[in-house]
């Protein structure tokens, strides 16, 4: 999955910088905005459908520790450079969907940005930042994601970073698509990423 037995920094997550967004590793502090996050139902609309218990949003911010520290990549929480707000979440994870076809050890991009966030570009300069790494740091080649088809958002956000449909397939009784991207040597990817 991760070069982490070549990287071993790469067991906590590292600051990663765009012009107007930082990426960096969780803190209990985030647990608040986090979880404000995920019960707003207009972002869990297209996700599961259902705002996330305060218990439900604690498991969530200990899942991104222990994706980084036994996998070597995870999320990430994505501030806002200058005022250092809460934008959201973006990153890479290993969820065992058992999807048919399997998708087993190829990481699965996702994000969730805060509803007051929504419309002003973070979320493609997020994502873009999270493939820049995944293209340096992942033996497998390509990740893939999964959106709602009624998410027109998250479509434009995948499209516009180079995600394109592999499939369509049924996940939790939902129609679902299913996206992939090749993953490109670091050196031809065109972004204005930077570690911090």
């Amino acid at each position: 999955m991760v070069n982490s037995d070549d990287n071993p920094r790469w067991r906590r997550p590292p600051n990663i910088k765009t012009d107007r967004l930082t990426l960096r590793g969780h803190r209990i502090d985030d647990y608040a905005a986090s979880a404000a996050m995920w019960a707003d139902p207009r972002i869990v609309r297209h996700i599961t459908g259902k705002p996330s218990t305060a218990q439900q949003a604690w498991m969530r911010l200990l899942n991104y520790a222990g994706h980084w520290s036994l996998l070597g990549f995870g999320y990430w929480v994505v501030e806002e450079s200058e005022t250092e707000r809460f934008v959201g979440e973006v990153g890479f994870a290993d969820f065992k969907r058992g999807l048919d076809p399997s998708l087993a050890d190829v990481p699965e991009i996702g994000w969730a940005l805060a509803a007051e966030m929504h419309g002003r570009g973070f979320a493609t300069e997020a994502l873009r930042a999270a493939v820049w790494w995944g293209d340096s740091n992942f033996r497998s080649d390509r990740t893939f994601c999964i959106i709602d088809p009624e998410n027109a958002a998250s479509l434009r956000v995948a499209s516009k970073c180079a995600y394109r449909e592999v499939r369509r397939v049924d996940y939790n009784g939902k129609p679902t698509i299913l996206f992939a991207r090749p993953n490109r040597p670091a050196a031809t990817t065109d972004s204005p990423c930077r570690y911090a």
